[in-house]
């Protein structure tokens, strides 16, 4: 008999940035990367050859319940400022981050590292006077590559 697959749950997660007191989320967008196909044909060759190309990795699509910490705004205006050429520049302006999988208990199982992160995009959210549900803030990081490390 074979031994029974042990799925992890989604739903419980954190995410560890540096400098963000506070990064309790309620979603995070998925980890991806792409390699490129590169194909060229030689002549009087019926397939072509394939090798692969450029890597490119996914955006992180952070989201909360807005609160009273400033930290994600101050992050995108770092962000901001070194754009401008205002402020920060790397390589002080990059942050790690990790998103981490958890288990029931709240060990970790899986954490995944992001290098040299920077905050793209800032959303404060919509309001509606009809609503009942708290306002949520987002933000779209944007980073060189990712790893699976060990928990």
């Amino acid at each position: 008999m074979g031994t029974p697959t042990n799925w992890d749950k989604k739903f419980s997660f954190i995410v560890e940035i540096d400098g963000v007191a506070r990064a309790a989320f309620t979603r995070c967008s998925e980890l991806s990367a792409e390699i490129e196909n590169v194909e060229h044909r030689e002549g009087g060759r019926l397939h072509p050859h394939n090798a692969p190309g450029l890597v490119t990795f996914s955006e992180l699509t952070l989201e909360r319940g807005a609160c009273d910490d400033y930290d994600l705004y101050n992050w995108f205006r770092d962000s901001y400022d070194a754009a401008a050429g205002t402020g920060m520049v790397p390589p002080d302006l990059f942050r790690t981050l990790d998103v981490v999988q958890l288990d029931r208990s709240g060990e970790d199982v899986r954490r995944f590292r992001c290098f040299k992160c920077y905050c793209r995009k800032w959303s404060a959210g919509d309001w509606d006077n009809d609503a009942s549900e708290v306002r949520i803030e987002s933000v779209i990081v944007k980073f060189d590559y990712f790893e699976q490390v060990p928990a």
